[in-house]
């Protein structure tokens, strides 16, 4: 009775982490909150959101968690199959995706957020896939060689507009803060 009451309980817990997120995402898609108001996002909401959003959206990734490590900085993790992720899309996975990537891989990357003025930059610092991590000059080959071919859009490294009359994003261990401008 302890274990299912635990289970039950955290999976209500999860539930209303999740309604929560998702009502506070349509406050800010809306477009009607005022200029200078803040939307306060938890760690636990943004995790129920992302653990429910993420497999909907993208085939092949199971399991997402984002930890807020510090200041600017979080840690997102997930069990992905790259072939699964790129059939999902529509597209045949090439040799390499299909024997190499085939299967559920551990992934953890690490990223630095900055904003502000409407704009943010996603910096990458580390990527580890299957327990081996690759970062500096390394990481940098495999964004140009690997993932810009993939997904030419992703703005890694380089400022990108916020949508939503977003000003900044403030990333804390406990949690975001949105803040909205113009």
């Amino acid at each position: 009775w302890i274990i299912w009451a635990v289970a039950v309980s955290s999976l209500a817990a999860t539930s209303g982490d999740y309604r929560s997120a998702e009502r506070k995402f349509q406050s800010i898609d809306s477009g009607r909150l005022r200029a200078g108001s803040r939307v306060y996002l938890s760690s636990a909401e943004l995790n129920a959101y992302v653990q429910h959003e993420v497999p909907m959206v993208t085939g092949g990734v199971s399991r997402p968690v984002v930890k807020l490590v510090s200041p600017g900085v979080a840690e997102g993790s997930a069990l992905i199959d790259f072939a699964q992720v790129q059939r999902s899309r529509g597209e045949a996975p090439g040799w390499i995706m299909s024997h190499l990537l085939e299967g559920q891989r551990p992934v953890q990357v690490t990223a630095r957020i900055r904003s502000g003025g409407g704009r943010a930059t996603v910096d990458v610092l580390s990527v580890t896939v299957s327990g081996v991590t690759v970062n500096g000059s390394t990481l940098d080959f495999m964004i140009r060689h690997f993932l810009l071919p993939l997904y030419p859009d992703a703005a890694v490294g380089k400022p990108f507009e916020l949508t939503d009359h977003i000003d900044r994003i403030d990333v804390q261990p406990s949690g975001v803060t949105v803040v909205i401008g113009r």
